[in-house]
């Protein structure tokens, strides 16, 4: 691979805090120096790539990011997955655990990882199932899944209610330093949900669970965080009243993390208006002081990490009656534009919003990657974080076009992505 220099960027590195011009030298697919200040030139014999003023930093990092491959292809496959991670700046992709059949055991993590390294595009990884067929019953093989190179272990959106199930995971994973994550959304209240309750839920008949029940089973899990001492990662926090457990969880000296939907920090329930389905996640949409408490939540670096929570689903799966449409929405190729509103509309630095995509995941996961320095993967993004973009679903690579942000007009294009040195997007 020839040696290239980018030159003539903004360099924004949330690891090192470093917001200003400079140039990144590539080689052998890591970046070999970062030189910071204006005026700087490629040595010679070194291909020279002009960023013409774009904003240059580390590669985005999802960490929750749900294929149908294997078992339900035609909502998404590991290659449209990737195409779509590419588009959108991820450079790294964990791929969730609940396919047909699960991801639990080694074998199903090799073949995933595999899979994803033999088509070539962005860096594919898997997390292992908590417990087998995420039935919250028995264990899964979290050991053995670990050797195998899964990243952390969770039942993706199914909660394991068995309080002795779950403690005897988080117990096993001490041993091996792994990475538990699980849904808070309290069983019983949760149970046929699909609104948050309150006076719209009310007006449009659904099924509604109230935002407490997101609290009460934070507070469980932390009580097993407590007694077995792992690391943790309480996924897809929406509420307010479950920032402030995991705010004193933190003061006691768990080792507690935490992860939002960008959906989450987008949209509120009045979103839904008259039942459209695209706004129909899991969990459900909240109140707007619950969107703004989670903003407020990653300016401050309560939150760890932002994740597009992709989760394809068909249009026969989304055209139905909103109580019985799949929940979920496709977020790979606006997961970078989407997150920068909170840059354009509240404020937050670009630093602050890239943290969270880049830094932020790979110290969770222990990975090399989401870093401007030496030695590091050149895992790289340009972008223009003030060019508007019109999100077009029927454009998106993803197989499944299920998208919120359809028709909306964001801020932030994504011009190029390199994985390991190789150019894998160009706009």
């Amino acid at each position: 691979m020839t040696p290239f220099a980018i030159l003539n960027t903004r360099l924004l590195d949330p690891a090192s805090g470093y917001d200003g011009p400079g140039a990144v030298l590539v080689e052998d697919g890591r970046i070999k120096d970062v030189l910071r200040g204006s005026g700087a030139a490629a040595p010679d014999g070194v291909q020279v790539v002009d960023a013409e003023g774009l904003c240059l930093s580390p590669g985005l990092i999802d960490i929750r990011v749900k294929t149908g491959e294997p078992g339900a292809e035609p909502k998404e496959t590991l290659k449209s997955a990737a195409l779509a991670a590419a588009a959108g700046g991820v450079t790294t992709i964990v791929v969730q655990p609940d396919t047909d059949p699960a991801v639990d055991d080694p074998a199903m993590i090799d073949f995933i990882q595999r899979r994803g390294a033999a088509l070539n595009l962005v860096n594919v990884r898997a997390a292992g199932a908590a417990t087998q067929k995420l039935e919250g019953r028995r264990m899964a093989e979290i050991g053995l899944m670990d050797e195998a190179g899964a990243l952390y272990f969770t039942d993706a959106d199914k909660v394991i209610a068995d309080s002795r199930t779950l403690m005897r995971v988080m117990s096993y994973a001490t041993a091996f330093n792994a990475l538990i994550a699980h849904r808070p959304a309290e069983p019983w209240l949760s149970e046929g949900a699909v609104a948050t309750s309150g006076e719209l839920a009310t007006r449009l008949g659904l099924s509604a669970v109230p935002a407490i029940a997101e609290r009460m089973q934070l507070e469980r899990d932390l009580a097993l965080v407590e007694q077995t001492g792992v690391r943790f990662l309480a996924d897809q926090i929406s509420t307010a009243g479950a920032l402030d457990v995991l705010a004193r969880a933190r003061a006691k000296g768990l080792e507690v993390a935490a992860s939002v939907s960008i959906n989450h920090l987008s949209f509120n329930e009045l979103d839904i208006g008259d039942y459209r389905t695209f706004y129909r996640l899991d969990p459900p949409l909240r109140a707007e002081a619950d969107r703004l408490a989670m903003i407020e939540a990653v300016r401050d670096g309560l939150i760890d990490v932002i994740t597009s929570a992709h989760a394809p689903a068909p249009a026969e799966d989304k055209r139905r009656p909103f109580a019985e449409a799949a929940p979920g929405a496709v977020g790979l190729e606006t997961l970078l534009p989407a997150a920068l509103m909170l840059h354009h509309e509240h404020g937050l630095e670009l630093l602050d919003v890239l943290r969270p995509l880049t830094e932020g995941p790979a110290s969770l996961l222990g990975l090399e990657a989401g870093v401007l320095s030496p030695g590091a993967p050149a895992d790289l993004i340009l972008f223009d974080p003030g060019a508007p973009v019109r999100i077009d679903a029927d454009a998106l690579r993803s197989k499944s076009k299920n998208s919120p942000f359809d028709g909306r007009v964001l801020q932030g294009r994504v011009a190029r992505t390199f994985v390991a040195g190789r150019e894998v997007f160009r706009a």
